[in-house]
């Protein structure tokens, strides 16, 4: 009966496409897909009279920017979003987009900001411990080891069930420098071919082996044990240009 109503008001064709486009998109997202999200949700913003609708395409809006590397249109998406005085879940879900934003593009101080703007703004959070992860990840990045083990901590503890709980472990476990990571593999021998191949031109090639959310054991490979962001970002750089799919690491 509410959609007939609605339907009534904003026209049945404009309804149609509004309701179908929301599950359309979640299927995107599940297929990432995040060109086509970004094309349906701009349908939703552009179409739809329904503010609360217009809210969650903008959010799905702002995720595929930030899937695609379009790192500072999905923050102002997100910032959209948060404006817009959303439900608090969809607020805090925008938030965390908008520090991922930041984070990717190399803005940790900005990053951690955001998120301890957050933690202040909603510290009962459904993702809390997802915030936490967040403000130890640019904690590591600024070398502030101690306060990025002060949240993994809490994770653990308070979090123990949660997605993030692996990760936070894994996190503690590992020495404090910083990495290249150019490859994680269920298969060792695939680790073990891609670590002779990068000894022509990167010598201190190394595996780490480590346990996912989902108990399956990885093989990670990482190239440099570094005390500096800087010539991480530099080894980094290098190894984009030789043609390796390159992370920072913590």
């Amino acid at each position: 009966m509410r959609r007939f109503v609605l339907c009534s008001v904003l026209g049945f064709g404009l309804c149609a496409n509004t309701y179908a486009a929301l599950p359309e998109i979640e299927a995107a997202v599940m297929n990432k897909d995040y060109a086509h999200v970004r094309e349906l949700a701009l349908s939703v913003i552009k179409n739809s009279n329904n503010k609360k609708q217009r809210t969650e395409a903008q959010y799905y809006y702002g995720l595929s920017q930030l899937r695609l590397g379009q790192y500072d249109h999905s923050r102002l998406a997100f910032q959209s979003v948060m404006d817009a005085h959303p439900s608090q879940d969809i607020y805090d879900k925008a938030a965390l987009g908008q520090i991922e934003g930041y984070y990717m593009a190399g803005l940790y101080t900005d990053a951690f900001m955001a998120a301890s703007q957050l933690l202040k703004n909603s510290p009962y959070s459904s993702f809390l411990s997802l915030i936490y992860l967040k403000m130890a990840g640019t904690d590591l990045k600024l070398m502030r080891w101690e306060d990025a083990s002060k949240y993994l901590n809490k994770i653990v503890t308070e979090f123990p069930q949660s997605p993030e709980a692996p990760l936070a472990k894994q996190l503690l476990e590992e020495k404090q420098y910083f990495a290249v990571q150019v490859g994680a593999f269920l298969d060792k021998g695939r680790a073990m071919t891609l670590i002779d191949e990068l000894k022509t031109s990167e010598p201190y090639a190394y595996i780490v082996e480590t346990s996912g959310p989902d108990n399956h054991k990885y093989y990670r490979v990482r190239v440099g044990q570094m005390s500096s962001l800087k010539d991480a970002q530099a080894l980094k750089k290098r190894l984009d240009r030789l043609g390796y799919p390159t992370l920072i690491y913590p």
